[in-house]
């Protein structure tokens, strides 16, 4: 800091980190770590009635105008910074009663964000599980004889929250049989042929569906007949 540079004005009291050893100019004590400007002189804190404050530093917005809105007395706390020759602001002093206030606001409110989390999870939970309910269902209507277990593994595994699978599109949360249809066809792709083995011995992805295509046709077909036999025997008896 220049020997005879002027913090800029603000409103309120102005402190100053000392980037050279200084001196108090009325009790002598030093060097200074904080100062104020008085007279064109620096001054401790303990000699300009600030003494018993407490640094803030910045960084917690929240924290800061909390405990500013609190502290009767306060002073904002600025460093000269050569490279860009203009006073930056460090933080703020403000009374120690006035800084626990705030942060028990501050805690506060952040239990409040805790159960506001909480809760939204739960909710989201619930309408998670009710989806994958509605998508295992459907599931089992287009293919009847799917298996419940499986149904269910599907509808779960497609209907992650975030994982862009298509139980998350638009189609997919509207319960279209060909979105519904498409999370069958992965399921079998994946668990019931060589696909993955393909694809992990180099073949092309369109190569590799075009091999197992067969395979895949041939389940959905068996799960969806396997409904239409057993509506066929009931009508029978």
């Amino acid at each position: 800091m220049a020997a005879h540079a002027t913090p800029p004005a603000r409103t309120g009291l102005v402190v100053i980190q000392a980037l050279r050893k200084k001196h108090c100019a009325e009790c002598r004590s030093g060097p200074l770590a904080l100062l104020v400007l008085e007279d064109g002189v620096p001054r401790c804190l303990d000699c300009v009635d600030l003494g018993h404050l407490v640094f803030l530093p910045r960084g917690d917005t929240a924290l800061t105008r909390r405990s500013w809105e609190e502290s009767s007395l306060s002073a904002v706390v600025v460093r000269f910074d050569r490279r860009r020759s203009r006073y930056e602001r460090q933080g703020v002093l403000v009374e120690e009663a006035a800084l626990a206030r705030a942060e028990d606001r501050c805690l506060a409110d952040a239990e409040a964000r805790r159960r506001r989390r909480v809760r939204d999870a739960r909710r989201r939970a619930a309408e998670d599980a009710r989806f994958m309910d509605a998508f295992a269902t459907e599931i089992r209507r287009l293919f009847p004889g799917c298996p419940a277990g499986r149904a269910g593994a599907i509808a779960a595994h497609a209907s992650v929250r975030g994982s862009g699978r298509v139980g998350r599109s638009a189609a997919g949360r509207a319960l279209s049989e060909a979105a519904v249809t498409s999370a069958v066809i992965a399921s079998v792709r994946h668990l019931d042929t060589p696909y993955d083995r393909f694809r992990m011995s180099g073949v092309p992805r369109y190569e590799a569906r075009r091999r197992i295509a067969p395979v895949v046709e041939r389940a959905l077909r068996e799960w969806r007949e396997a409904g239409e036999g057993r509506d066929g025997g009931d009508e029978r008896g």
